[in-house]
């Protein structure tokens, strides 16, 4: 059953560090940085947070960092209040929002900290999460699998179903570098020819080099209150249009259920009628102003459009065509250059998500600022494609 949240809970402050090769930067420094530009932006300090939630996805890549709420409380001074380390793959981020948004709707809590970090970069690539997937996941059926090839199968049969083409998938990265240009905190600033990113390595056909995000370092935070205290802190806030978090399969069934085709990805389109009906959405093209959404490879962008019901089923190479997902277009998609620009420090990603779509409610986003937004979605997909966040947010 779906827990209401509609303008019951406002972000009052967030924060973000950049996302990049932070080298010079430790975990808790990362944390620290994101955390104190939130709080400072909701007017508190650590000893105003009652409770905190924190995003790491994968400990053994952050060398032993994040396996529970004590590598948040020393960074930032927080001291004897519960905080809960949250881990669902890339939808960590958004699954520790939701956590401290319902700290706040049962009454237990009054002032909350999300956030979520990431340290990825400080290791060689024998060591990266590739590895980590062939040493530690299943013995027969996972030696060698990686995020690429998995999200391979979904684009190779929306080519087969769709007759959607490696120009379509590579449209999208095109576009996110481009609107990353424009982002200070993305990696990767710079707008990079179309012929470059279709001749670049391929990595799991269809999903070549330029079309996959990059391993990066980065943290965001956000500060949450009830509703109706909101202007207490900031008279800028952002209120919780809808949050849902669906988890519909484990490691290996959505690869050995007969019924299932692999051109659409189920918990995205189950989190997206749910959270449309909570925010009371019935045209999501023309009553959403702006999305964030999960591009941790390019096909998957595309798809997610279908899914979110931005276009019909196999129209989505048309929605990028079209030029429908650009800054210019009628529903912006990933303005912030999304995680192929920005990259995917995954325990963070979907809080930084989180901060972009608020600072376009603000009207705070600076030069890539969608005029008049007003609702914004922010979308993870997680774990074998079967873990779905979804978060709306809208200006009061």
């Amino acid at each position: 059953m779906s827990v209401n949240f509609k303008d019951k809970i406002a972000i009052v402050g967030a924060g973000c560090t950049r996302f990049a090769e932070n080298f010079d930067m430790s975990y808790a420094d990362m944390l620290a940085e994101a955390c104190f530009q939130a709080f400072e932006e909701a007017g508190v300090g650590p000893e105003d947070i009652d409770g905190a939630w924190l995003s790491t996805a994968f400990v053994d890549g952050s060398a032993m960092k994040g396996r529970s709420g004590m590598d948040l409380a020393e960074p930032v001074g927080l001291f004897d209040i519960p905080i809960t380390r949250v881990s669902n793959f890339c939808a960590s981020g958004g699954n520790a929002f939701r956590e401290a948004c319902l700290g706040l709707l049962s009454g237990v809590n009054d002032v909350v900290l999300a956030a979520g970090v990431e340290k990825q970069r400080d290791r060689p690539p024998q060591k990266s999460l590739v590895k980590m997937m062939v040493v530690a996941q299943h013995q027969f059926l996972q030696k060698g699998e990686t995020a690429a090839g998995q999200f391979a199968v979904y684009a190779t049969r929306h080519m087969e179903k769709y007759g959607t083409k490696l120009e379509h998938f590579c449209m999208v990265s095109h576009k996110n570098h481009k609107h990353g240009v424009k982002n200070p905190i993305a990696q990767y600033r710079q707008e990079i020819p179309m012929e470059t990113i279709l001749n670049s390595p391929m990595v799991a056909y269809p999903i070549n080099l330029l079309c996959s995000c990059p391993t990066t370092d980065g943290a965001a935070a956000a500060v949450l209150v009830r509703a109706e205290d909101a202007k207490k802190f900031n008279k800028d806030y952002v209120l919780i249009k809808a949050q849902e978090l669906i988890v519909n399969s484990g490691w290996d069934l959505p690869f050995f259920d007969p019924r299932y085709d692999f051109s659409y990805f189920p918990s995205t389109r189950l989190a997206a009628q749910r959270a449309y009906k909570m925010a009371g959405i019935k045209d999501p093209v023309n009553e959403i102003d702006l999305a964030e959404v999960h591009d941790c490879f390019a096909p998957v962008e595309l798809i997610v459009y279908e899914d979110l019901g931005f276009c019909e089923e196999g129209e989505g190479r048309h929605f990028i065509e079209e030029g429908r997902s650009t800054a210019e277009g009628d529903l912006p998609v990933n303005v912030s250059g999304g995680l192929e620009s920005c990259g995917h420090p995954v325990g963070a990603s979907g809080v930084r998500m989180i901060y972009e779509i608020t600072r376009h409610l603000q009207g705070k986003a600076g030069e890539r600022q969608i005029k008049n937004a007003k609702l914004g979605l922010a979308h993870n997909i997680g774990g074998p494609c079967a873990i779905t966040s979804l978060t709306i947010l809208g200006a009061p």
